[in-house]
């Protein structure tokens, strides 16, 4: 693979090249070609299913809702400080 593009990302580049991500150690990386294996390519798609998700990460659908339920909560949370502040 050709260097990449510098003050760009590495899922644009692949997802501008086409070309399936080998780098196993990025924090984003996940086993799915069909999404050349980019969560963030993969999320940009379009919208999934909780039981979608699981597969993806490996997760039951149960785990996906209480993360979503989790994340949901901090987001009201920090809104309400905002609102404070």
């Amino acid at each position: 693979m050709s260097k990449v593009v510098e003050n760009t990302t590495c899922f644009s580049e692949h997802k501008c090249r086409n070309i399936t991500c080998e780098k196993r150690s990025c924090r984003n990386w996940f086993d799915s070609e069909q999404d050349l294996n980019c969560a963030i390519l993969a999320a940009d798609k379009s919208s999934h299913t909780l039981q979608e998700i699981g597969d993806l990460f490996g997760l039951t659908r149960m785990r996906i809702c209480q993360i979503e339920k989790n994340l949901a909560e901090k987001l009201r949370f920090n809104h309400e400080i905002d609102k404070l502040a």
